[in-house]
């Protein structure tokens, strides 16, 4: 029997003894687990794959698709010129760039070089094949002029990766700590660099965490430069991940529970209630802190109390479970910079925090797509005159439905609609804002052959109309100044924006 086949029985013989399933749940557009291959093909038992591991992991998965077995995987469905192979680009060492040692990880006035050499030449294979997997594969990361040894990267994201073609900027996750507990940069231990799908202008995932940050806790998010194996990748746009780190920074501890609810359109993680069985829930929303029953239980009494309480009560008990003037602030940040990864639209793409207290906060996660109008499954024909009420009728979606139906809360959530608009849409202020975030990667732009965008749309896109190669094909976007004016309009003009109450912006105060 050859090692191929060794490895199938193995891996069914493991699958039986402790429920490790080697397949995705779903395809892209579906809540989705990882392939778990380290169990099997760990040899040497230190809990990763080495070379020669990860080698025989891949035959066995090549043997997998080549008989039809194994987890679906779409394959780039990238067209135009983002799916033609680029030229390679620009070399670059560490002597060619300028080091930030004293600057701030996040710091969005500098843009960092990361130099990352990986072992074999065809790297970029490897990494696709362990998509969605639980590998991670190992490079020497060097930054501001040091060294940081046995960095685990995978490729992240869905449509930002099964749309991108090979050679063409793909989002990556570095784990800095995958082999050395206390390895950090910056006091951070994960990378999440993201390619800016969807956003040829580079701006949007930067501005709208920007302005999450004014209300409530979310990502820090800014600008870096990727050289693998001496090659110039280009920008990506460096968001903080939601993890340990990003709980100590906002509440001033590591503990708590921590979920994220992945993207998608059908992935009902709304917190509707579905009964009392944990299974229920473990199929849509990913625990990413250690798995207690307690945990499950305390998301599980949140969606009964919010989904079962009368109307008239749940003002008195809500509060309790959960930070409603931060949801009220999520929703509104949703609502008026549309985004079409969010709960508004798909019920997913969000996070999910339960602090020592007890309480339950909503988290930001993706946001490339934003300041534009809905986009993508679900998506409705509103057009930049999406109603702040959208949703509210939906008991799926029982944080609009439920939260807005209290009159208090309706206009508490009306208020904050309101000062968004007059604060941060208004086009003299944001200008400047984009300008002085572009200038700062407008360089790295026309030399940057892994792009998915042209250079030309890069700076068009912010106050123009443009068409781009997708994999649905052709597509139009409107500019971001057009976006800002005509949403600020909009909202400005409906009765119940306009009349609610005034409130004041103001951080959430960090540690609580």
């Amino acid at each position: 029997m050859n090692a191929s086949r060794w490895a199938r029985v193995g891996l069914i013989l493991l699958s039986l003894l402790v429920g490790v399933v080697p397949t995705l749940a779903q395809g892209p557009f579906g809540p989705s687990q990882d392939v778990k291959l380290v169990p099997q093909f760990d040899r040497n038992g230190d809990q990763r794959l080495d070379a020669a591991e990860r080698q025989a992991a891949r035959e066995f998965l090549a043997a997998e698709k080549a008989a039809g077995r194994g987890p679906r995987r779409p394959g780039p469905r990238g067209r135009g010129p983002a799916s033609e192979k680029p030229a390679p680009g620009p070399k670059l060492t560490p002597a060619d760039v300028k080091s930030y040692p004293d600057a701030p990880l996040y710091d969005p006035t500098v843009v960092r070089t990361l130099f990352l050499e990986f072992s074999a030449p065809d790297w970029e294979r490897e990494l696709a094949d362990f998509y969605h997997t639980d590998v991670d594969v190992p490079a020497t990361v060097t930054v501001d002029g040091r060294k940081l040894a046995d960095v685990g990267v995978h490729f992240r994201g869905a449509s930002s990766f099964f749309t991108v073609g090979e050679g063409r900027k793909r989002s990556l996750n570095l784990s800095l700590d995958s082999v050395h507990d206390d390895q950090r940069l910056g006091g951070y231990r994960t990378l999440n660099l993201l390619n800016s799908h969807t956003d040829p202008t580079f701006v949007r995932t930067i501005l709208y965490d920007q302005i999450a940050r004014q209300l409530l806790p979310a990502p820090q998010a800014n600008y870096v430069r990727v050289v693998i194996n001496g090659e110039s990748w280009g920008p990506y746009v460096n968001v903080q991940q939601f993890n340990k780190d990003f709980v100590r920074d906002w509440f001033g501890t590591t503990d708590g529970a921590r979920w994220k609810v992945p993207g998608s359109p059908r992935g009902r993680g709304g917190l509707t209630y579905l009964g009392s069985d944990p299974a229920e829930y473990q199929r849509i929303y990913e625990i990413k802190t250690k798995d207690k029953p307690e945990s499950w239980s305390a998301l599980i009494e949140l969606c009964r109390v919010l989904n079962e309480t009368p109307i008239a009560k749940l003002e008195s008990t809500l509060p309790t479970y959960l930070n409603v003037d931060g949801a009220l602030r999520f929703l509104a940040l949703e609502n008026v910079f549309i985004n079409s990864d969010g709960y508004w639209i798909r019920t997913s793409d969000y996070n999910l925090y339960r602090d020592v207290n007890g309480r339950f906060h909503l988290i930001p996660h993706d946001s490339n797509e934003t300041f534009r109008a809905p986009m993508g499954p679900g998506a409705s024909g509103e057009g930049v005159a999406l109603d702040p009420f959208t949703g509210a009728d939906d008991p799926d979606k029982p944080l609009l439905s439920r939260l807005l139906a209290v009159p208090a809360w309706r206009q508490q959530y009306l208020s904050y609609v309101r000062a968004l608009a007059e604060t941060w849409l208004d086009w003299k202020k944001l200008a400047p804002i984009i300008e002085r975030h572009q200038a700062l990667i407008a360089a790295d732009i026309p030399g940057d052959t892994h792009k998915l965008y042209s250079t030309e749309a890069f700076s068009k896109a912010v106050v123009e109309e443009t068409e781009e190669s997708g994999f649905r094909g052709p597509q139009r976007s409107g500019s971001l100044k057009d976006f800002v004016e005509q949403r600020q309009a909009y909202l400005l003009g409906l009765p119940a924006v306009k009349s609610a109450p005034q409130v004041e912006l103001r951080p959430p105060v960090r540690g609580k």
